[in-house]
Order: C-alpha cells, then sequence, then structure tokens
C-alpha cells in the first residue's frame, strides 16, 4: 500500500514537472523505473502541448511534436486540436478544463482554431472563455456565431441560476413586498389572501364567502418602487466583472419593483437596457471589450434616470482608471450622493483575486460617502439588501468580507 502511494506521488510529479523531470523522479523509485498508465500517458501528452517548450518548438517547425517524448502533441491541426480537447475534458477535472483551456488560447494563439463550429462545440464553457469570445467577436465569422452564442448563453444561464434567487431574496426582504395597506382600494385588493382569511365565513344556505375583513396590496407595491443603475467599464480588464454585472442586471430588470437601467462605457455611452431586459445574452454581444474610459460622461449619462434620489440605487463597475475628467466625476458622485442617492462603486466584481484598480480615486470617493470595493458575486446580494435597506455599506462590505 505505502509502495503504490510513493509510486502515485511520483507520477503526479513527473506530470507536474514533465519530461525533463523524468530521470531525476525515476531514481526515487527502486527499480530506477518511472512506468506513466495509459491514462497518465494521454494526460501527459495533452499537458506538454500546452506547458512543454519542447512540444511548443517541434509544433513551430511544422512536426507532429510530441508529448514529453511519448504521444503525439495537438499540434495545430484541426483533427489534433479536436482530440486534444476531448482528452482534455475526458481527463481532466472541470475546474482544471477552464485552466488548461484558457492557457492554450493565451500561451499558443490558438483562438483563432475555436472559430471552427465543430471544435467551438468541444470547448467547455466557462466564464474565461465568454471573455475571450466577446474580445474577438468582430472577427467571428458566420459559420462560427451560432455555436459561440450558445456557449455564451449556456454560462450566462448557469450564472442566473447561481445569483437570481438570493437577489431576488435580497430585493423583497428589502422592500418588504407583500406589506399590506389598509387603505381601500379594489385594483389593490388581494384576492387570494382574502378569500383564505375569509373561508371560515363561507354562507352554506346562500353558497357564497361573506368577507369579514378585506385585504389589500400597498399601491406603491404595483408600480416600480425604486430605480437600480448599473453603470459597467467595458475596458478589457473588466471582461469577468461585465459578464456578472450583465447577468445581475438581466435579473434586477426581471423584477417588477425596480426600474433597472444598464449602460456601458469605454469613451462613449451605450446604453444597453433593452438589451437586458430581453436577453442578457444580446447584451453581452452589444459590449466592445478594450478601447479607453471616460467614467465621468457615463456618470453625467446615467444622471437623467434620477427622478427620486432617494430610491435610487446607483453602482459603478469600474477599476476607476480615469481617462476624462476626474475632478467633474468626482463632483457628479458627490452631489449624487448628497441628494439622497445610495452610491456604491464595485472595483471588480468576480470571484478572482484582489483587482487592480486607481487607489487614489477610490479614496476620494469613499471620503465622499461612494464606498469602493471588490466583491465576489455571491457576496453581492447582502450589498444589495444593504443598500435599499439604507445601511452603511462600508461597515457592510467590512463585515460580510468584500476585498
Amino acid at each position: 500500500m505505502e509502495e503504490n502511494r510513493k509510486e502515485n506521488t511520483v507520477s503526479r510529479w513527473r506530470l507536474i514537472l514533465g519530461q525533463e523531470a523524468e530521470s531525476q523522479l525515476a531514481s526515487c523509485n527502486e527499480d530506477g523505473q518511472l512506468g506513466l498508465t495509459e491514462e497518465e500517458l494521454i494526460m501527459d501528452a495533452a499537458l506538454a502541448a500546452i506547458y512543454d517548450e519542447s512540444a511548443a518548438a517541434g509544433s513551430a517547425k511544422g512536426g507532429s511534436g510530441t508529448g514529453a517524448g511519448r504521444g503525439s502533441s495537438a499540434g495545430h491541426g484541426s483533427l489534433n486540436l479536436s482530440k486534444w480537447l476531448g482528452d482534455v475534458r475526458s481527463f481532466f477535472p472541470e475546474d482544471v478544463v477552464s485552466i488548461i483551456q484558457n492557457d492554450a488560447m493565451e500561451r499558443k494563439g490558438w483562438k483563432q482554431l475555436l472559430f471552427e463550429p465543430e471544435l467551438l462545440a468541444s470547448v467547455k464553457p466557462d466564464i474565461q472563455l465568454v471573455g475571450t469570445l466577446l474580445s474577438l467577436k468582430g472577427k467571428i465569422p458566420e459559420k462560427t456565431k451560432d455555436t459561440a452564442r450558445l456557449l455564451v448563453k449556456a454560462v450566462v444561464d448557469e450564472l442566473v441560476k447561481l445569483l437570481e434567487t438570493d437577489i431576488r431574496r435580497a430585493v423583497t426582504g428589502a422592500l418588504n413586498k407583500r406589506q399590506h395597506s389598509p387603505l381601500p382600494s379594489l385594483s389593490g385588493l388581494d384576492w387570494k389572501r382574502t378569500i383564505q382569511r375569509n373561508l371560515k365565513h363561507y354562507d352554506t344556505e346562500r353558497r357564497v364567502i361573506i368577507p369579514e375583513k378585506f385585504y389589500y396590496f400597498d399601491r406603491a407595491q404595483r408600480s416600480r418602487e425604486w430605480t437600480v443603475i448599473i453603470d459597467i467599464d467595458q475596458s478589457g480588464s473588466m471582461a469577468d466583472s461585465i459578464i456578472w454585472a450583465s447577468v445581475v442586471g438581466s435579473i434586477f430588470a426581471s423584477i417588477p419593483a425596480l426600474n433597472t437601467r444598464v449602460v456601458v462605457f469605454d469613451t462613449e455611452v451605450v446604453d444597453l437596457t433593452e438589451q437586458c431586459a430581453n436577453d442578457p445574452v444580446d447584451m453581452l454581444f452589444g459590449i466592445q471589450l478594450g478601447g479607453g474610459t471616460d467614467i465621468h460622461k457615463s456618470v453625467k449619462y446615467c444622471e437623467q434616470f434620477i427622478e427620486e434620489p432617494k430610491k435610487t440605487l446607483f453602482i459603478i463597475v469600474s477599476d476607476l482608471y480615469e481617462g476624462g475628467n476626474q475632478s467633474g466625476l468626482i463632483r457628479r458622485m458627490r452631489e449624487m450622493r448628497e441628494s439622497g442617492v445610495r452610491t456604491m462603486c464595485l472595483l471588480a466584481l468576480s470571484d478572482k483575486g484582489k483587482p487592480f484598480y486607481d487607489e487614489g480615486l477610490a479614496k476620494q470617493l469613499s471620503r465622499d460617502g461612494t464606498p469602493c470595493f471588490a466583491c465576489t458575486p455571491a457576496l453581492l446580494p447582502a450589498l444589495v439588501e444593504g443598500a435599499l435597506k439604507g445601511q452603511d455599506l462600508a461597515e457592510l462590505s467590512k463585515r460580510i468580507g468584500t476585498l
């Protein structure tokens, strides 16, 4: 048993370190041999195609290349790449598959090869892949667009499942949607609750319910109680955050009590509210990653949608590297806050680590009452609920552990 465990450990290190470490690791075994299983050989070849420099050199010269000196490399042919994708998905855990796929695109320049429909259909859809597709969407040929859209939709649907219940619960809890009003109004009559509460007053002879008390919904619950504006920086460094923010915007747009506006910006401002409400996938394909940044211009544009400041939540999703009027941005955000708007800046909305951002501008906005922090998607519902309830978001962010 101990010997098997030792061999497994040595084999794992061999897969991690590659062919160059084989002779040193073989000496760890009593017989001086390092025998990889058939499955490990396939895994070794798949890893070598991406991480082994000698395999890369073989591919660059037009040869077949070798995976750690054994199996054939993925190479650059569509048939080999298709086999490589299948091997990766078959023999590695899902979270590792995502890492290897993205390393393949970045290290080997295989992005263009993913424009073949049959190859793209073999890739595991994840948020990094969506970001890659969006950054290249202007180059995607017509024959691949439908496949690309299906992959993006699969990821968006999964993200909606992860967030929708918690966000709806947070908004409902904050607004107390089902609070009843004593003021009579036929249009606001809660028929279901009125009938349920008066069943004991059923008249068997006349076969009717004689209500003792009527229940009404508050009039405010039938209209949009709050305006939520999401202002999203579409610079290339914000790719993951853009995807998450778009999903969050679509969920907000589906909640009747919220009047949701979704705006994206670089040096220009684009209003994607309609696309977001109808189909977040359409919205994502309406985003143009890259370019400069003019946050001030976008905030100025968004101000027109603030009709009732004390019932407005304004969320900027940006790393705050402002290429426009920084002093104007600070002034507008301060005035917005002083008017009663509840504001926050998400420096990143993703599951990745601490982001890069303009610390000076973040500190200035925070001093003026707009807390700035990075946030994982799982923590966002608590922040939204806190904002709608009027809680101190800076203190709340510390309490729930944002970055």
